[in-house]
């Protein structure tokens, strides 16, 4: 048997007559391409994760057309792929890239099919036929790893594209530049609202850093998002605008834990892709005030937020007072305590009720409200509150002299 060596790094070529046996041997499964791709099929949904989770008509059909033509194209015996053939596999890395196959996952489904398809030439090899069942098996490493550089290409240019164009919606929607246009341009859907998210590190760092961080976060995040999230980089990290729907205890969970360094969130809700603006430069502010890592809402900084000169939440400051209006007494027992220095025996003389009272009242404010009108947070927010509502009510002077 003679050999002469092919350029570069290929296998060996093979004589003639190996040539003519290895045709042979992949002659005889191709009446078999059918139930072979149906054990390709069996193999990927058992050993590629993940694949059990896609839509049946995806594994069904392309799936199954997919390595048809990929089992095909190795029993040919030809020595490269087609540029038809390619142009096949291309196709469906992008659709794949498209829908949020992960990578990892659609290059080992190529892996496993190549391992079954040669346990299947292995058993139809014949004594005598061992040198071309190598020369088959060799061929096969070249054509598929043909296919998978043109898949992982395909692939990686429709991310990058699906990438630029999420990006140019992500600034459309933070800077209210015609959205709809730029979704509609790009193929990409709007959603009913969003939850924007502010994302910056606890400390000052370079614009790279800060972009990192700003990945790290959304790598993170996208399982909560299924592929719908868009991202908007900055220099201190950037925005982060999920479905609307996202749970916030998922941002908790994702963000306070397996992040290489900690990060500071501002949270805020877009009713409505027209919102999003005002909720971006609100998580922005909320991530700026915030001192300490992990998800901030505005109820959490409220007070910072405000007197950082912030209009839009005077509202919802004020608002902390609301659960108190139908219950008799609450507001008042509060104003008169913040009058009287925290002091429970001067409030109940001011109040001319019994110090046990007094007691209650602020057990039951605080039950209501969620803060607690003895601790520094709950002086400064009530204090605050208080005075929202005075003015808003056109008086400057308070319900209760001490």
């Amino acid at each position: 048997m003679s050999q002469r060596s092919a350029p570069g790094h290929e296998a060996p070529e093979a004589s003639d007559d190996i040539r003519e046996q290895a045709m042979r041997l992949a002659a005889r499964l191709e009446p078999r391409i059918n139930q072979l791709a149906r054990l390709v099929i069996e193999r990927q949904r058992a050993k590629v994760p993940g694949f059990d989770r896609l839509p049946g008509d995806m594994q069904d059909l392309e799936v199954a057309s997919t390595a048809r033509q990929a089992i095909r194209s190795v029993l040919r015996c030809t020595q490269s792929l087609a540029d038809s053939e390619a142009e096949v596999f291309r196709e469906r890395a992008a659709q794949r890239a498209a829908e949020g196959v992960a990578l990892v996952g659609l290059l080992r489904s190529y892996h496993v099919g190549a391992e079954a398809l040669t346990d299947a030439l292995c058993a139809a090899a014949r004594p005598g036929e061992e040198a071309a069942l190598l020369w088959l098996v060799r061929h096969q490493f070249r054509t598929v790893n043909a296919m998978v550089e043109q898949v992982t290409e395909a692939y990686l240019m429709e991310m990058a594209d699906h990438q630029r164009a999420g990006r140019e919606l992500a600034a459309a929607l933070v800077r209210g530049d015609a959205p709809q246009e730029v979704a509609a341009r790009c193929g990409l859907p709007l959603e009913p609202g969003y939850l924007v998210l502010s994302v910056r590190a606890p400390v000052l760092q370079e614009p790279v850093a800060a972009r990192r961080l700003l990945h790290q976060v959304l790598s993170r995040l996208a399982p909560s998002a299924e592929g719908r999230e868009l991202s908007l980089p900055d220099d201190q990290g950037g925005h982060i605008l999920l479905p609307l729907g996202t749970p916030h205890a998922d941002l908790v969970r994702h963000l306070s834990t397996g992040l290489p360094r900690p990060v500071i969130a501002g949270a805020a809700l877009a009713a409505t892709p027209g919102d999003v603006p005002a909720a971006a430069e609100q998580a922005r502010r909320i991530a700026a005030v915030a001192r300490t890592p992990g998800v901030h809402r505005l109820q959490d900084v409220l007070l910072d937020y405000h007197l950082a000169g912030s209009q839009d939440s005077a509202a919802e400051l004020a608002a902390l007072l609301d659960p108190l209006d139908r219950h008799v007494g609450l507001i008042e027992t509060v104003a008169a305590f913040l009058d009287c220095d925290l002091d429970r025996r001067r409030t109940a003389r001011a109040l001319k009720v019994h110090p046990n009272t007094v007691d209650n009242r602020l057990a039951r404010t605080a039950e209501l409200t969620g803060l607690y009108p003895q601790t520094t947070r709950g002086v400064q927010l009530f204090g605050a509150a208080l005075t929202l509502r005075r003015l808003a009510e056109g008086s400057t002077t308070g319900f209760i002299s001490g």
